[in-house]
Order: C-alpha cells, then sequence, then structure tokens
C-alpha cells in the first residue's frame, strides 16, 4: 500500500485542481459571500465523490517534479478558464441592472453586491440575487457541477487547452452576456425613449417649470412597475442561457 500512496496523493491533488478551480469561480458556489472554509470544505467533498470516476482518466504520476508541476498547473488553468466563463454570463446581471437604473432614475442608487464582492447599482444587486435563486430553485447548480465533471472529457487531463480556443470563447460569453443584459433591460429601455422623449416636448411647451424634478418619482414608480411585470421573462432568459452554457459540456 505504501507505494500506491504518491499516486494517490497525485491523483486527488489532480482533481482538486481543476474542481477546485471551477469552484471558486462557479455561479452559486463561488460568491465572495459564501465563507471560505464552507467554500474549501465543499470543494474537498465533491473531490471525494467525483474522484473514483475521473481517476481512471487522469495520466500516469510522471517521474521529474517539473512534469508533474506543469500537469497541475495546466488543470488549474483548465479549472479557472471554466469557471471564468460561467463567471462572465452572472455580469449579465450587471450589465442590465446599470441600463435599468440609467432609464429609471435609480443608477445613483447603489448597495453592496454580494456576488461582486463590491458597491453596484441596486438594480443590479436584485437582479444578481433573482438570478442565484432561480439558479438554485430550478436545480441548474446540479447541471453546472455535472458541466464540472464532463469537462474531463472535452479538455484532456494533464493536457494545456489551446489559448486561442479560450480566449475565443471566453469573448463569445462575454458578447452573449452583453447581449442578454442588454436584451432584458429592453422594456425599461424603450419606456426611457418614451418617458425622456415627452419631458422634451413637455419642457418645450412649458420652459419655466422643472419638469425633470417633477416628474422624477413617476419615472421611478413606472419603472419599478415595468420591472415587475418583466422579471419573470428577464428570469427564464437567463437561466435558460445558462443551462444551455451547461449543456455545452456534455
Amino acid at each position: 500500500m505504501i507505494p500506491e500512496l504518491p499516486a494517490l496523493v497525485y491523483a486527488a491533488g489532480l482533481v482538486f485542481a481543476r474542481l477546485g478551480s471551477i469552484l471558486m469561480l462557479l455561479p452559486g458556489f463561488g460568491e465572495p459571500s459564501i465563507p471560505v472554509r464552507i467554500r474549501l470544505a465543499f470543494a474537498l467533498l465533491l473531490c471525494l465523490i467525483m474522484g473514483p470516476i475521473i481517476a481512471p482518466s487522469l495520466p500516469p504520476m510522471p517521474a521529474q517534479p517539473l512534469v508533474m508541476t506543469g500537469i497541475v498547473m495546466s488543470e488549474v488553468i483548465t479549472g479557472l478558464m471554466i469557471g471564468a466563463v460561467a463567471r462572465i454570463f452572472m455580469s449579465t446581471a450587471a450589465v442590465a441592472g446599470q441600463v435599468i437604473g440609467m432609464q429609471s432614475g435609480l443608477a445613483m442608487a447603489q448597495s453592496l453586491d454580494p456576488s461582486q464582492g463590491q458597491q453596484g447599482a441596486l438594480i443590479a444587486t436584485f437582479l444578481n440575487l433573482t438570478f442565484l435563486l432561480v439558479l438554485l430553485t430550478t436545480n441548474t447548480h446540479h447541471m453546472l457541477l455535472q458541466m464540472a465533471l464532463n469537462s474531463y472529457q472535452v479538455f484532456e487531463p494533464g493536457g494545456m487547452p489551446s489559448m486561442t480556443d479560450a480566449a475565443e470563447w471566453a469573448l463569445t460569453a462575454f458578447i452573449d452576456a452583453f447581449r442578454i443584459g442588454v436584451q432584458l433591460a429592453s422594456p425599461l429601455i424603450l419606456y426611457g425613449l418614451l418617458f425622456y422623449l415627452a419631458l422634451g416636448i413637455l419642457s418645450r411647451l412649458m420652459p419655466q417649470a422643472q419638469i425633470f424634478f417633477i416628474a422624477m418619482p413617476s419615472n421611478i414608480m413606472v419603472g419599478l412597475i415595468i420591472l415587475t411585470i418583466a422579471l419573470g421573462a428577464m428570469s427564464a432568459v437567463w437561466l435558460e442561457r445558462m443551462q444551455r452554457f451547461a449543456m455545452e459540456m456534455t
């Protein structure tokens, strides 16, 4: 049993290098608001569960330490790449929330965004928390864990992923996230165009009146009503794209 111990440690380290890197950034699991010890304990438990499934596909332990270090680093890079692309789709809420905030007059209302770990627009924080809730209640996080397991079939263990393909994948995800964010905010964009057009006409008809300050409460109220009506469709569109991303690994 003693000669097998280094091989077991090597295999466990490879599994933890990729899965731990993925979980560090994966939506729902790698949130900054979750204590580090809990995230680390969950990563170790997940590696313990998935390790026997992944072990047959792992490369044999090399004799040279430098080669072993290179294999471990390649697994870390692969895990970070997968987790970062998944995290990019969470920025959809930030894009949509910022646009909605500007159209509804709440762009300057700031609050702590737990998923970003910093101050953000109030609407963006609300959408982030809503999307995370939808992610967990629809069991889409199970699909993300399955995606992490299937990544060993897409990206060969021990091999360095192509940086060109990784950059193209990340760029495509960024474009999709920005496009979906604007699409989610499209009802408020249309409303904002009509509202500010009407304000411009009224300011020409009544130049002495402070139209903007008079109409601002109505702008906020109507904007929140439209957001309430469209929130279900927003969540469904974002969830469909996240599920499609998870299925790309199958």
